[in-house]
């Protein structure tokens, strides 16, 4: 089965560099969609001999849009499509390990394996998503931005949502699902990634962009059977917007004392703790605050009917 890979990125420097060298001898055909990168990334990508796809500059820029702008130029016959995010590494192997599991499968269009940290020891953040990343091998829902996948199908379902901010792969993969598909996480080395996180502005962010998509996936699937979201959704809205916006009003409005009933997040940071950590209950409970503004801002956005723009972390 013939294999393409679909690159996306925006001025990621050296790490597109390793991204795409890692590809050399794993795959059949090279596809790199920048995002109005201005550090000479387009540039970078044609050195190494990847075919370049440049996103118009006057739409808004989605990593959705980017992956079906390359998946537009898979060519011909090629059955097997690696999408990859462009700080992300192909580990050796894994193209060969899944290829293999889909000729077996001929039932499953989505294999995704093991993405690691590379530098899980540079902040507790990425520490924290290297743990993020170790999710139950086998049969599962959904994957993340990197995973092999038929080109048929996705083809056939019009491929990602363009207009999703955050939270494409799990759509992408619930439409898969009712369309009689399976995705399969392997236990299997597939990429490294840089998450390169060091500051809390740049967590904040990406929790934020998290719970824009946990709102606008609840919108999307919210109904039964699936739920999509649903509860992810809810917790943010309520820890993050509701809870705090209530003892805040408490205050103002009966007693200052009502302040003490934020410690309730002080009990939710140790009752996590216990499950893994003191950082992790932390920075956890913590995120529930961007992650609620993020689904407050889908909801005022949806209502207002101008589209939200959380586009990068970094």
């Amino acid at each position: 089965m013939t294999v393409a890979a679909v690159v996306i990125g925006r001025n990621e420097g050296a790490r597109l560099i390793a991204c795409l060298a890692a590809l050399e001898g794993q795959v059949d055909q090279v596809i790199y969609v920048d995002s109005g990168s201005t550090d000479g990334s387009v540039e970078a990508a044609q050195s190494q001999g990847a075919q370049v796809v440049t996103l118009d500059l006057t739409q808004p820029f989605t990593a959705a849009r980017a992956r079906n702008a390359g998946l537009v130029e898979v060519a011909e016959g090629v059955e097997l499509v690696q999408f990859l995010d462009g700080d992300c590494a192909l580990r050796s192997g894994w193209i060969d390990t899944a290829r293999r599991f889909l000729e077996a499968h001929p039932d499953v269009a989505v294999v995704c394996g093991r993405r690691r940290e590379r530098f899980p020891e540079a902040s507790v953040y990425n520490r924290l998503i290297d743990r993020e990343w170790d999710t139950p091998v086998g049969q599962t829902l959904a994957c993340g931005g990197d995973a092999l996948m038929r080109v048929a199908p996705l083809r056939e379902l019009g491929g990602y949502r363009d207009s999703l901010i955050a939270g494409e792969e799990p759509e992408l993969c619930l439409r898969l699902r009712q369309n009689g598909w399976k995705i399969w996480r392997l236990d299997a080395e597939m990429t490294w990634h840089d998450a390169e996180i060091t500051r809390l502005s740049q967590w904040w962010k990406r929790s934020q962009r998290a719970g824009h998509a946990f709102a606008e996936g609840a919108a999307l699937h919210g109904a039964p059977p699936e739920r999509h979201w649903v509860a992810e959704s809810r917790r943010a809205l309520i820890w993050g917007a509701v809870l705090p916006l209530f003892i805040l009003l408490l205050a103002l409005l009966i007693s200052p004392w009502a302040l003490l009933l934020l410690g309730i997040y002080l009990l939710q940071v140790l009752r996590l703790s216990r499950q893994g950590g003191l950082a992790w209950g932390a920075l956890t409970t913590f995120s529930k605050f961007p992650e609620g503004l993020g689904a407050v801002q889908y909801h005022l956005g949806r209502i207002s009917g101008r589209k939200s723009e959380i586009i990068e972390y970094k």
